[in-house]
């Protein structure tokens, strides 16, 4: 049975399973540092492993699993969207050998010590280099299926400013700069615009093309978000970069600008799906496979939350002066790369990977069961992070307590955060094992055995 409209969209099934292998590895290696803070570890095992380490392959294989899902969604919707199939899969398989083997190249080269130093930038400049060479790949790519398309619509081009502007803004965190001020600065240019600018632009163009097609509203009902989404990203997420600045020297008002714009953000994409929601309770569609519509839910309500409410309330300028840096900070991220970025990326999992193995409706139920693991045991991580957060907060900078000692009164909240973990891993292997073991429904099944003899008649 033909489920995908273009045979070039297949070339996505390789982004998808490895950024599925990426996103267990980063899993593991958050399980490991939870470790590190909930136990006092012998030295030999610190000298052979150290805790940086671990944190350089969770962060950075965090980002790679987020680009190969944002590339395969993108390689995914940009056919039938266009109305054509993508202007090279050649391009498209080459971009990916080495986007995949830079990242494997780096993660190795972190075991040895070859690394920048550089929080959430450590790769080395060769690997850089590599990756820069695989996005102005994709660009060329996406841009020239868009300019060879004959229907031309509002969700193309926002899709191809939102992969640009993701490329464009990463090279400046590639040079190191003489001022450590200046290079925070830019710093802040790829940590902050990506994850609140170029991300969130790519995020609502792939939700806007599966709401679409998910629940049968129309374009204009989802595009008018788009919209709405990029004024909020030209007035918001630039001015919202400055709630980090404070931090290295700039004035005051930086802090109240920042943690006010920022909090704007993930506004469009809630109303997006509220919106969407509206319309398909008016025109009761069936929605063939639930558990896509749990993703998308999810991640409106987990962005709105985790990205919205709980980054907004520790920006505001009272809160932040005390919670900057803090385990605070962790459960923030969490939450927000959790709901805004990870379940995107699952989100577009379920919608495509059945379809490109040729399945319209499929068996859920272990589907079910690693979403609502995974969502419950991640607000639970946030909510540990959180207490361990204040607790933090409160002794190292009302009391006045050395970080070594602080350290002592929380090893409770992270072994606690360590079996959390290890439940959200549980729920993490059930997805994954899930989306690689797709099989089809009963029904399904049922109208392949009737329609087949047939067509062979």
């Amino acid at each position: 049975m033909k489920t995908i409209e273009f045979e070039s969209q297949r070339v996505s099934l390789w982004y998808f399973r490895l950024a599925l292998v990426l996103f267990i590895l980063q899993v593991i290696m958050g399980l490991w540092l939870s470790i590190n803070y909930a136990f006092t570890l012998p030295q030999e095992l610190v000298n052979v492993f150290p805790f940086s380490t671990a944190r350089e392959i969770h962060t950075n294989t965090l980002v790679a699993w987020m680009l190969l899902g944002f590339m395969g969604g993108t390689y995914y919707i940009l056919p039938p969207e266009c109305d054509r199939e993508l202007y090279s899969t050649k391009i498209a398989y080459l971009q990916l050998i080495i986007f995949v083997a830079a990242a494997v190249t780096a993660v190795i080269g972190f075991l040895f010590g070859w690394t920048r130093g550089k929080p959430l930038l450590e790769i080395p400049f060769p690997l850089n280099a590599l990756i820069v060479v695989a996005a102005l790949l994709f660009i060329a790519n996406v841009a020239m299926t868009i300019i060879k398309a004959k229907v031309k619509t509002a969700l193309q081009w926002m899709l191809l400013g939102g992969v640009t502007f993701l490329a464009l803004m990463y090279l400046f965190g590639m040079p190191f700069y003489r001022n450590l001020n200046t290079d925070y600065y830019y710093w802040w240019w790829v940590i902050h615009l990506w994850v609140e600018g170029a991300w969130e632009i790519v995020t609502a163009s792939i939700m806007a093309y599966i709401i679409m097609r998910v629940t049968g509203v129309e374009r204009q009902v989802v595009e008018k978000w788009l919209y709405v989404e990029t004024g909020l990203f030209l007035f918001t997420g630039i001015v919202g970069t400055g709630h980090h600045y404070y931090w290295i020297g700039a004035p005051d008002y930086w802090l109240w600008w920042g943690g006010i714009f920022s909090a704007l953000e993930p506004l469009p994409i809630v109303l997006m799906v509220v919106d969407t929601w509206m319309h398909v309770r008016e025109r009761r569609n069936p929605i063939v496979n639930p558990l896509t519509w749990y993703y998308i839910v999810g991640l409106a309500i987990y962005h709105l939350v985790g990205a919205g409410l709980w980054g907004f309330m520790h920006t505001l300028p009272p809160v932040n002066r005390y919670t900057h840096g803090s385990q605070i900070t962790v459960s923030h991220g969490h939450l927000a790369f959790f709901g805004a970025y990870a379940l995107l990326n699952l989100t577009i999992f379920y919608f495509a990977m059945p379809r490109l193995k040729g399945i319209t409706k499929y068996h859920d139920t272990a589907g079910r069961w690693g979403f609502w693991i995974t969502t419950i045991a991640m607000f639970t991580l946030g909510l540990v992070f959180g207490i361990a957060g204040i607790l933090q907060t409160y002794l190292e900078r009302f009391l006045d307590i050395g970080y070594s000692t602080a350290q002592q009164t929380m090893m409770l909240w992270f072994r606690i955060a360590f079996g959390v973990g290890l439940v959200f891993l549980g729920g993490v292997l059930t997805t994954i094992w899930h989306l690689f073991t797709l099989k089809p429904s009963d029904k399904q099944a049922a109208e392949e055995v009737v329609v087949t003899p047939a067509a062979n008649i």
